[in-house]
């Protein structure tokens, strides 16, 4: 099992310094609103591909007032690795660095960790996801494409700056048809590869969760499809044919495109629909109860996915996942969280939220800048 075994900040957010030894599996973090318990899930959740579970800045880390850098590091359980993560002081011309190591070298960036350990979360900000824009969703999954597939953000990220590409030239230069030509085979081997990555993680979730429905569980089981023109593409035709057949549609709608200001057909459109399949229903229809229900049972799927295909057990990082769920979710949510097989960190305002934790649990008390046992 992959495990934090020890935590340290240094001008982290809300914490000038921590250094905090973790002994349980399942780690209990309770305390006041805004008291920063929410801070240490985000520390942990840099070692992850991307911007972190709050998709903030680096610069919008650094504890005020402070030095201006910051500084994460983990010690791993298991093989006793050390990886660190952090933002230097500004340079003499205000410039600041980002600094990524294992073991106290130098390592490229984030996706370097990824060889060490994965990660999954679930955030309040989450719960609207089934009623909200395609948008959401559609990060929503690229994050758990990102869990099993370190490779896809930048593909997503080149994919982004070619879009950019095609519309500033629509726009500018319209009759650039060598341009045009040039960046929209960029975009068609991109947005093939992009979908066909989430095309896969979608299926290989859906037998994850086929494989462990259980019609007792509070966890309703989910059925889950990608929508959108190109994840039908890529669902029907081989990878090249698929190109080929977006750069036509490319092209056929660049007058389209210019009068909107932007790519209107692509992964970029794409939505991640979401059904409650005992009740054959879409997610968005279901009670604020089942919404909720329905997203944990994704996320702990998810968990299973990614212990599987990488073959580590990833940190399970739940916000406020207890506060609005009744006795009996909240202690099979314990229950199953307890068999997961993974190191899982959970925040609460209430300690009593925490009551049914198995034995063996770890329960922290959070107040500004510091961290103690729950006496």
């Amino acid at each position: 099992m992959t495990a934090v075994e020890r935590l340290t900040l240094q001008n982290f957010r809300s914490y000038p310094a921590l250094d905090l030894m973790i002994e349980g599996r399942l780690v209990a973090l309770c305390g006041e609103n805004g008291a920063g318990k929410t801070n240490l899930l985000e520390a942990l959740s840099l070692f992850a591909p991307g911007r972190g579970l709050r998709r903030a800045d680096l610069s919008e880390m650094v504890r005020q007032p402070g030095d201006g850098g910051f500084a994460v590091s983990i010690g791993l359980a298991d093989d006793g690795a050390r990886l660190g993560i952090g933002l230097e002081p500004p340079d003499a011309e205000g410039r600041r660095a980002r600094l990524a190591r294992i073991d106290g070298a130098p390592a490229g960036s984030a996706l370097a960790f990824s060889d060490y350990v994965r990660l999954v979360w679930l955030t309040p900000d989450l719960d609207g996801l089934f009623r909200g824009a395609a948008g959401d969703r559609r990060r929503f999954l690229d994050r758990l494409v990102l869990a099993v597939d370190p490779g896809h953000g930048t593909r997503s990220n080149a994919l982004e700056k070619a879009l950019r590409s095609r519309n500033r030239i629509l726009d500018e230069s319209p009759h650039q048809q060598r341009w045009l030509d040039a960046v929209e085979r960029e975009i068609a081997e991109l947005g093939v590869a992009v979908a066909a990555a989430r095309a896969e993680t979608v299926a290989r979730l859906s037998a994850i969760i086929a494989q462990t429905a259980d019609e007792t569980s509070p966890f309703p089981q989910a059925d889950i499809a990608l929508e959108g023109e190109i994840d039908a593409l890529v669902a029907t035709l081989p990878a090249l044919d698929a190109e080929d057949r977006y750069r036509e549609l490319l092209r056929e709608m660049r007058p389209r495109d210019k009068a909107a200001g932007r790519t209107l057909t692509g992964p970029q459109a794409s939505d991640l629909a979401v059904r409650h399949a005992a009740k054959d229903i879409p997610a968005g229809q279901g009670s604020t109860g089942e919404q909720k229900a329905l997203l944990i049972g994704l996320v702990l799927a998810h968990a299973r996915l990614v212990a599987t295909m990488s073959e580590l057990p990833p940190l399970v990082l739940l916000d406020e996942v207890a506060a609005h769920l009744d006795p009996r979710r909240r202690a099979a949510l314990y229950a199953t969280l307890a068999e997961l097989g993974c190191q899982v960190w959970m925040t609460g305002a209430d300690p009593a939220l925490f009551g049914d934790l198995p034995d063996g649990a770890q329960r922290l008390l959070v107040t500004p800048g510091e961290v103690r046992p729950v006496s």
